[in-house]
């Protein structure tokens, strides 16, 4: 049934066949809340056209409406669709709606099997990196043993070297005494006048004994330059031991915790562009190896540490017995007094008094550099505070004058002046400093000068009785 007309009063036309009727239903929602449907859709109506919309009250009127459109009726037909258009579209639309539904359900049937393949790989290359992880802790912890067992070694080592050392060092401190006195003995009886003044047996055995220290001791420092390069090389290879077992101790824990990550751990997150990123600075053959390396260097410089040990033993013993000898030889030989060294104190005494007045002289200039430091701090003063109160002159008064150049390079003469007094005033410190050091190495030497004029006086063998033992020449207190 086709409805024509208006929503009012409106006007139909009936088509003479009956097999052109529509179902129930589509005439019921065609003609049902018409005025709604237009309200609710004012494009609905843009279809149809105004021939089809007639105003009529009376009968006559519907009559002649029918008379005057049904002609015009015949004409809208023929733009409709036909009954096999309107069989093929729905066909269309069946199949259409079945090939989609199929591509929806492949897609589907497609998408779940890819889900638990991509699940099951995902499970198996995690399982694969905690593996891998896994094999990698155990690496690390290997190699921790070894650095571990060669650091134990290492500080073995080096604490026997270091008491090696410390008798070394020792044995050498205690042959300068002995040195000294020797070369007081020769010192003081070159002072000898007359006939006295001979190159007796006394005279050789002390030349001998100084030059047997001499060289016992040059052989000691050069031992003890090469013990303290050695005890660097160990420290070095110990260093980097530790700081290879450090870094291996920071892996284990961070691989450590990453094998313990699971899915449902906590602190897990999202690092876009991490898997683009790739710090690594070695790969698993450099990275054994270069622990192989420390291990390597570590054990080559504890055999050569303990190769120099042995060789200092052999030195303190050999130098021992050597300064041992001379010195008995020339107690045997040694019968004279050692001359006097009055003279050498007395020049020290004079270097000292000269030092303490200037000492005095420049501790005074230090005061007067000082207050004149201080007196200059009121004209800065009051030349910075002129400045900042010229600054909240107002407008144009604010001017560039004489007076504010004049206050400029007041205040920059003023700072010159305090500049240069400071630059002295340091001078004068360091020149107090060096002073002062002065003072304290005459006053040891002077110490020296009177100790060996008590020797002098004591006799030459009374000092003599100094010397040390044999434990002690090797290095033992």
């Amino acid at each position: 049934m086709e409805l024509i007309g208006s929503s009012l009063t409106a006007t139909y036309a009936r088509p003479r066949t009956s097999h052109f009727l529509p179902a129930i239903s589509t005439m019921a929602s065609s003609y049902r809340n018409t005025q709604h449907a237009l309200a609710m859709n004012p494009s609905a109506n843009l279809w149809r056209t105004n021939s089809y919309y007639k105003g009529s009250s009376t009968v006559p009127d519907l009559v002649r409406a029918q008379t005057m459109f049904y002609p015009s009726n015949r004409t809208a037909m023929s733009s409709r669709y036909t009954p096999d258009d309107w069989y093929k579209s729905n066909i269309s639309n069946y199949r259409e709606s079945e090939s989609s539904r199929k591509s929806a359900e492949r897609l589907r049937r497609d998408t779940m099997r890819m889900m638990q393949d991509k699940e099951q790989l995902t499970r198996l290359t995690q399982e694969k990196t905690n593996k891998n992880i896994g094999e990698r802790l155990n690496d690390i912890v290997f190699w921790k043993a070894e650095l571990s067992h060669e650091i134990d070694n290492m500080v073995t080592e080096i604490a026997a070297l270091t008491e090696v050392k410390r008798r070394l060092e020792r044995a050498l401190a205690e042959t300068q005494g002995p040195l000294q006195v020797s070369q007081e003995c020769l010192y003081h009886r070159e002072k000898r006048m007359s006939i006295d003044l001979v190159h007796d047996h006394v005279e050789k055995d002390l030349i001998k004994e100084v030059e047997v220290i001499k060289s016992c001791q040059e052989r000691m420092r050069r031992h003890l330059d090469r013990a303290i390069a050695q005890l660097a090389s160990n420290r070095a290879a110990q260093h980097e031991l530790e700081r290879d077992m450090s870094d291996k101790v920071t892996a284990q824990r961070i691989d450590g915790r990453c094998h313990h990550l699971r899915n449902t751990s906590d602190g897990i997150g999202y690092y876009r562009g991490i898997e683009r990123l790739d710090p690594s600075l070695s790969l698993p053959d450099s990275w054994s190896k270069f622990t192989d390396d420390n291990i390597l260097l570590s054990q080559s410089e504890r055999a050569a540490s303990q190769k120099l040990r042995d060789e200092i033993e052999i030195l303190l013993s050999t130098t021992s017995n050597e300064m041992w000898n001379q010195f008995n030889n020339a107690n045997v030989a040694f019968t004279n007094r050692i001359s006097e060294t009055a003279d050498a104190k007395n020049s020290l005494q004079t270097h000292l008094a000269k030092t303490l007045q200037e000492i005095f002289q420049t501790e005074m200039l230090i005061e007067s550099l000082k207050k004149a430091l201080r007196d200059k701090e009121c004209p800065l003063k009051v030349a910075q505070t002129r400045l900042e109160e010229r600054t909240r002159r107002p407008n144009v008064e604010l001017c560039r004058d004489n007076p504010h150049h004049r206050l400029v390079s007041e205040v920059r003469e003023i700072e010159d002046t305090i500049h240069k007094l400071q630059e002295r005033l340091m001078e004068a410190e360091n020149t107090l400093q060096t002073l002062v050091k002065t003072k304290v190495t005459l006053e040891h030497d002077l110490s020296i000068k009177a100790n060996s004029l008590f020797l002098d006086q004591e006799k030459c063998m009374s000092i003599r009785k100094s010397f040390p033992s044999m434990p002690r020449l090797v290095g033992y207190t």
